[in-house]
This record gives structure tokens, sequence and C-alpha cells, in this order.
């Protein structure tokens, strides 16, 4: 298995629609910056987000989860409260191929303001928007821009095709659209 590089990034991109809408170059001029790099793509986040609150004095469980611990949100900038957590989606839809599997770290300009960006990995034959999760780590509001970067996806691309990909076994997360909440 290895990272593969901005060049097969770009062919899998436009060739097989892995990732739409696809920037073939990083921008970065007055924007926290988005698009290819060298073995990976920086993606954005969108305009939607949904905010955890504690207003409905709501217990966050993941086997049963309440939309009463959130309010939503949609707006060029999100203000996550101190201490907070955030979902939200990205602007690209990406379609995994069966033989890669991703990881997805935080960008460093958000990171050294203590917002921390956490996305499972995108498995094989996975496909749809990504929901991002968005802490907020310090005791003052924070502020998350959309349309701009929020992670970076490095993509890994097995010798070996898998036996059972996500498809195959009709994962719970499979084509989503929006924010997508916890499902058991």
């Amino acid at each position: 298995m290895s990272v593969r590089p901005d060049h097969w990034i770009k062919k899998m991109a436009l060739e097989h629609k892995m990732i739409e809408p696809f920037i073939d170059e990083q921008v970065r001029e007055g924007t926290i910056s988005y698009g290819v790099s060298a073995y990976g793509y920086d993606i954005r986040v969108s305009r939607e987000f949904k905010v955890f609150t504690n207003v409905h004095n709501s217990i966050v469980d993941p086997k049963n989860f309440d939309d009463n611990s959130f309010v939503e949100i949609e707006a060029d900038e999100c203000i996550i409260p101190p201490n907070s957590f955030a979902l939200a989606r990205t602007i690209e839809y990406f379609r995994i191929p069966r033989s890669v599997i991703t990881l997805c770290v935080g960008k460093s300009t958000y990171a050294r303001c203590g917002i921390i960006v956490n996305v499972t990995p995108f498995e094989p034959e996975w496909e749809g928007y990504v929901t991002l999760e968005i802490s907020n780590t310090t005791p003052l509001p924070a502020k998350i821009y959309a349309n701009e970067g929020i992670a970076q996806v490095l993509f890994f691309e097995s010798d070996d095709i898998c036996d059972t990909s996500y498809a195959d076994k009709k994962g719970k997360y499979q084509k989503q659209v929006g924010i997508t909440s916890p499902r058991l």
C-alpha cells in the first residue's frame, strides 16, 4: 500500500469522478487553502453546520441520537462555542475506488487555534459528502469559514483489491448527501 501523489489524484478525479467538484491546484491567497496538494486533497467545508447545544438538556447517545442536541446554521461563517462541537459537511462529493482507503487530518491553521477536525476513513467504494466533526477545544468561541479548507485527505492505494468493500456491505453512511447524524 502506498500514498498517492498529486498526478494520481488528478487522474482519478478527472477520469473516474473521485472528487466533485475538483480543484486541480491549491488555492491559497486570502483563504484557508484548499484543492490538490503534493500527496492529498484539501477539502472545503460547506455553509451547512449543526452546532451542539444544551438548550433542550439532551443527552448525546450514539444509539438513540436526539436531533434536539444541536441547532442548524447555514452561513458563510460559523461560531462554535467554547469547549463545544459542530457537525458540517464537505463541498466535495467523493467516490472512492475499490483499491483505495483514505485518512483525513485537520489543517494546521485550524489546529493551531485549538480547532480539531475528525473524520473517519473513507473506505473502499464509499461515496458521498463527508460529514465533518469539528471540535473547539478552547475556552473561547471559534470561527469556521465556509467554502474554505478544513482538512486534508490522504489517499492510499493497495496492490490488491479488498474482498469486501463499503458498498458490498451496504454501509449505513453510503451516498449520504447532507450532514448525517449517527446511525445504528
